[in-house]
């Protein structure tokens, strides 16, 4: 990792896990493969904002709530964003693995290792409903073929909509990730 953290991808321990290399990896993994419209990729930092961002709207969340949201695909700094019919063709090995990791982050941050049914429930929902969003606005679908995949999503104001679903830099998505990170960690 760039913090000089050498994290053991087998066995990996919340003492190597880092929120800057969080920050910094899931800012440079694009959702969709990088198959979206815009200047800049869609970000899996991007993507869990927006998904805090639901949840938040459809359940009220206390901090440890929040955080276990925001974190939802943090795995992904180190392994990368892959499609999820190409996960299933992989199936068990990479859910193993990505479990191990996501324990580690979890523990990192002072949460359960492995979150509430309902938690995971929730964050399923906001989850689909911003890749509806993600689907329809940036990568090509037509509602009705995302209503299929993904169901239908909770509102978003426009603003909301505007800035969450206009791909930002690498650079922005860092740092807005990074400060909510933070503000979650400190509260």
């Amino acid at each position: 990792m760039l913090s000089g953290r050498r994290l053991d991808l087998l066995d990996p321990s919340p003492l190597d896990v880092e929120m800057e290399d969080i920050a910094h990896g899931l800012a440079r993994v694009a959702r969709w493969n990088g198959q979206t419209m815009g200047a800049h990729i869609f970000s899996v930092a991007q993507h869990c904002l927006l998904v805090e961002i639901i949840a938040r709207q459809r359940s009220r969340l206390d901090r440890q709530g929040r955080l276990t949201v925001l974190l939802h695909d943090a795995p992904e700094y180190v392994i990368g964003d892959m499609i999820s019919p190409f996960k299933a063709v992989i199936g068990d090995s990479y859910k193993a693995v990505e479990a191990r990791l996501m324990a580690a982050i979890h523990l990192r941050f002072g949460l359960p290792p492995v979150p509430s049914e309902s938690l995971r429930n929730l964050i399923k929902a906001a989850d689909r409903s911003a890749a509806f969003f993600e689907a329809t606005r940036l990568a090509g679908f037509e509602v009705a073929e995302a209503r299929k995949f993904f169901g239908r999503p909770t509102a978003l104001s426009t603003a909301l909509e505007r800035d969450y679903l206009t791909p930002w830099s690498a650079s922005i998505a860092e740092k807005r990730f990074r400060d909510r990170l933070e503000s979650l960690v400190k509260t």
